[in-house]
């Protein structure tokens, strides 16, 4: 049981959990994700940690199909500039492994921005907290339990 999992136990949202055997050779992990459990790929989002020019982190979900919006993502953030975290920073403020940083249940509650996408969906997939484990929930939950605000984020 993921941190993840237990949050949204907590909270009673109403949630699916998918599983998929995780193949250690890809790094695309939320495609993997969408072709290993025939998802609609724009349901599938990632959870991308980035760090602010002012050394603050944040959150940034939009789909699997789409790349991150930095620019838009520090607009929103109320930053100049933002970039990718390291990858042994995001997993040491999450507390999960790259690949399975779910929204939900972090170890340290970051600002979250989701793309504006996701509330086109009755219900949208994100990692449940490990590879190969996705969790089906509504929009409007994930935001709910996140705090998070909706900007347009993604760019195809």
């Amino acid at each position: 049981m993921t941190p993840a999992i237990k949050a949204l136990e907590r909270d009673g949202a109403t949630f699916e959990l998918l599983s998929y055997e995780h193949d250690p050779r890809v790094a695309a992990y939320g495609e993997e994700a969408a072709r290993a459990l025939s998802l609609e790929p724009r349901s599938v989002f990632k959870t991308l940690v980035v760090r602010l020019d002012d050394g603050r982190l944040a959150i940034g979900i939009v789909p699997v199909t789409a790349q991150l919006d930095l620019k838009a993502l520090a607009k929103a953030a109320g930053a100049r500039r933002a970039g990718m975290a390291e990858a042994a920073v995001a997993e040491r403020a999450t507390g999960y492994v790259l690949g399975g940083i779910s929204p939900l249940g972090q170890k340290k509650r970051l600002p979250t921005l989701v793309d504006e996408s996701a509330v086109s969906f009755t219900s949208i997939h994100v990692s449940g907290g490990r590879r190969g484990l996705e969790i089906r929930l509504a929009p409007a939950d994930l935001i709910r339990l996140t705090g998070a605000r909706l900007v347009p984020l993604a760019r195809h």
